[in-house]
């Protein structure tokens, strides 16, 4: 790969104008945009004018085969994530995609079949990247923590109607599903990144308030292979909006608390009687969590991941967060949904190929609400 990397935004809407600026920040690997795509014209003449008016293009394919971008950038709605990455990955682009990577695991195991080394293909999940959960994670991995027993998962934000009046949103063949799938999957990621596999999962849906073809809520019981077992709460519906994320360990419970991103003084530790090892630990940052990105930046944000993927393209290996670790995420989300629709437990096998909610998120429910 050339000295300067090469990257296309496509979808040039709010979450382009706010995060697409991470990737050519200043640090070890020379980035620059040098096109962008989307159907707005409107839209993609405010990205231009603020990245430095790169080429702009309305159609994708052109927009590959002229600038035969390095990386590709996807910032659309879900419905257009599969066929928009075939397209890149087919013209030997890599892929990073904004989150859900796909509508559903199958999709996402169509774009696995076109991945290659490279091109590659990552998604966006960057509450991985934060001081905070790399520290947690190396403390996990040196035993000092002890067993995970008890998780909570909970994304209590706030959307009202005109949130979901937007065309493409609240639809299970554009979006997806409801905040199980657009908006508590980031904290899902980060749970799903620390405990490992998940065995079972019993959920319930509900659309309580907003008028959506998909669920507004969402409440799961989650069991890992670990032992460890999870509350996963989801809601559009909660008013004081936050993200709490609680492990109780062996010897300590560790928590997060914040709404779009964490902060080192968003976490806390709270030794059991005895273990003020561990928080000794914690507050030394002895066990790790200080490298690169993290310790420039100990907030959860894209340019902590964006770094770490353009340092990836530049050493030709996979960029983090591969797809198989995406598909992990992805598979909870459709196993909360299967279990909600069957009304009792699931397990990884019931969204496996071959069975309804691998095809899609809605299952057979498609219309039904």
């Amino acid at each position: 790969m050339d000295e300067m990397i090469r990257i296309a935004v496509v979808g040039t809407g709010d979450v382009a104008m706010d995060h697409a600026a991470a990737l050519t920040s200043p640090g070890p690997v020379a980035a620059k945009i040098v096109a962008a795509a989307d159907t707005d014209p409107t839209r993609l003449d405010a990205f231009l004018a603020q990245h430095g008016s790169p080429a702009g293009y309305d159609d994708i394919d052109e927009l590959l085969a002229r600038s035969r971008p390095d990386l590709v950038y996807l910032c659309t709605p879900p419905g257009l994530h599969r066929d928009q990455a075939l397209a890149c990955l087919r013209s030997g682009a890599s892929v990073l995609v904004e989150k859900p990577p796909a509508l559903s695991l199958r999709e996402l195991d169509e774009i696995a079949a076109a991945v290659g080394e490279p091109p590659w293909f990552a998604t966006v999940f960057q509450h991985r990247f934060g001081r905070g959960q790399a520290r947690l994670k190396a403390l996990v991995d040196s035993g000092l923590l002890g067993r995970p027993l008890l998780a909570v998962c909970h994304t209590t934000w706030f959307r009202d109607q005109a949130y979901f009046d937007v065309p493409w949103r609240g639809r299970w063949d554009t979006e997806g599903g409801g905040p199980t799938m657009g908006l508590g999957i980031h904290q899902m990621d980060m749970m799903l990144d620390l405990l490992g596999d998940w065995t079972e999962v019993r959920a319930v849906t509900r659309t309580q308030a907003r008028r959506t073809e998909t669920e507004d809520v969402s409440l799961a019981h989650v069991t890992f292979s670990n032992g460890a077992v999870a509350s996963v709460v989801n809601s559009a519906l909660s008013p004081r909006q936050e993200s709490y994320l609680r492990y109780d360990f062996e010897h300590a419970t560790v928590e997060v608390t914040h709404l779009y991103g964490y902060r080192d003084e968003d976490w806390r530790v709270t030794p059991a009687p005895g273990h003020d090892d561990v928080l000794a630990a914690w507050q030394a940052g002895l066990t790790g969590g200080g490298d690169g990105a993290a310790a420039q930046n100990s907030r959860s944000g894209h340019w902590a991941q964006f770094a770490k993927v353009l340092s990836s393209l530049r050493d030709g290996t996979p960029p983090p967060v591969p797809l198989e670790e995406s598909r992990h995420t992805l598979a909870l989300v459709a196993g909360i949904y299967a279990s909600a629709a069957a009304d009792r437990p699931v397990k990884p096998s019931d969204v496996s190929p071959g069975t309804p909610f691998y095809d899609s998120m809605a299952g057979s429910r498609v219309g039904s609400g």
